[in-house]
């Protein structure tokens, strides 16, 4: 075995033969058409740059939230070291904001969110910025244990499970979920194939957009005379719906999209549908509106139809994994979670709003500094009270017919 060979086997060994990493390293084509697909590249395609940042802006932009139960009463940990970590800045460098960010679209590209976390006792101090996943090799110890190894500007790393926040994406299993740019290498590869020969043609054909015919003989001269007149007084917007005065019997022909062009175009629009399927993305939510969604036909019901079918999933992987790497079992018993809080994403227009406060406030289940909270309001004296309608009182303490006061038989009106 000669010393490339024995390389090889050690790469494959580390990342696994089936592992998209082996090809990055090993600079092997991705895809049948190709086309090299590495995050780079698929990002360059509006549709998967579209639903990435979709998704990921999504989730960055919603509170983290961290919650302490007792008594049946949940309220806001504000006095929680996790908090101000996870709600507002988990490290020096960035903010809540730029870390989930990074995490989602690792999520959505590699399948995987990978950062180290930083500890003083048991006390979590920081949650460092997130690794690409491709450089982190990980594997299964002796101990069981799960070992993370990766060297990012001049420093290498060799942590445990413990000491690693790991947000693991769809499937896949403990070492790692699985690459969504692994298993539509296909699909993107051909959407940028598509893309890559339709500059192609915009660079190297010809693609006028109609000719002029004539039965008259013209001498080069004329021909440079006429096309000069026509692109000075015709061409482009300011020109647009100007009479065009024709001589030697000239006649306009417009030209039609040629089928090979027509096919193109209906292949764009095809790969556009083909990655918001992979990515779980609604075409329309991308730009894309040939189709009409089945998800309502309101932007409240199409919402919560992407909350519900798209985005839930991804947020409860994201709490499942804070809560089992950062909280401790104090935490635990004391009946502190992490959640992200929905509120705002989900918030209607002013009069479904008005109709919903207005029901919590008439059956008590919403205070009135609640609602004027969500709405970004002070408080005012006497809000705290929950609050309900007379009528709304036990059946049994109703009172029956009998004691109704109303006419009977034979009474004198």
């Amino acid at each position: 075995m000669n010393l490339l060979q024995k390389a090889v086997s050690v790469l494959a060994r580390s990342v696994g033969l089936a592992d998209p990493r082996l090809n990055e390293i090993l600079g092997s084509i991705d895809s049948s058409s190709g086309e090299r697909v590495t995050p780079t590249t698929a990002l360059g395609i509006s549709a998967v740059w579209g639903c990435v940042s979709l998704l990921a802006g999504t989730i960055a932009s919603l509170p983290l939230m961290v919650y302490r139960r007792q008594g049946g009463i949940q309220t806001v940990a504000y006095d929680h070291p996790l908090y101000r970590l996870l709600h507002e800045s988990p490290n020096y460098d960035q903010t809540a904001m730029d870390f989930w960010e990074f995490i989602g679209a690792s999520l959505e590209l590699q399948g995987d969110g990978i950062a180290r976390i930083e500890r003083s006792g048991d006390r979590v101090i920081a949650l460092h910025p997130p690794v690409p996943p491709e450089i982190v090799d990980r594997r299964r110890l002796s101990s069981g244990d799960i070992g993370y190894r990766w060297s990012l500007d001049g420093k290498s790393w060799d942590l445990r499970q413990r000491d690693v926040l790991h947000v693991r994406g769809f499937g896949g299993n403990p070492l790692g979920g699985l690459s969504t740019l692994a298993f539509a290498r296909q699909s993107l590869g051909l959407a940028m194939a598509i893309e890559r020969a339709a500059g192609e043609t915009f660079r190297n054909g010809i693609r006028p957009s109609g000719v002029y015919q004539t039965a008259t003989k013209m001498t080069p001269d004329q021909r440079v005379e006429i096309e000069e007149h026509l692109a000075k007084r015709h061409a482009g917007a300011i020109n647009a719906g100007r009479p065009m005065v024709l001589g030697f019997d000239l006649k306009w022909e417009q030209l039609t999209i040629n089928p090979n062009d027509a096919q193109m175009i209906e292949s764009r629009s095809f790969s556009v549908e083909e990655i918001c399927r992979f990515f779980g993305v609604p075409p329309f939510m991308v730009g894309s509106t040939e189709k009409v969604t089945s998800w309502g036909t309101g932007l409240e019901q199409q919402t919560l139809g992407f909350v519900k079918f798209t985005l839930r999933r991804r947020l409860r992987r994201i709490e499942q994994a804070l809560a089992k790497q950062l909280l401790t079992p104090r935490d635990r018993l004391d009946g502190v979670s992490i959640e992200f809080n929905l509120e705002g994403l989900l918030r209607g227009d002013s009069q479904s709003r008005g109709s919903f406060y207005q029901t919590g406030l008439q059956n008590g289940w919403r205070t009135i500094n609640e609602v004027r909270a969500l709405e970004n309001l002070p408080p005012v004296p006497g809000g705290d009270v929950p609050r309900m309608q007379s009528q709304n009182v036990p059946i049994t303490d109703a009172p029956s017919i009998g004691d109704i006061d109303q006419p009977q038989l034979g009474d004198e009106e």
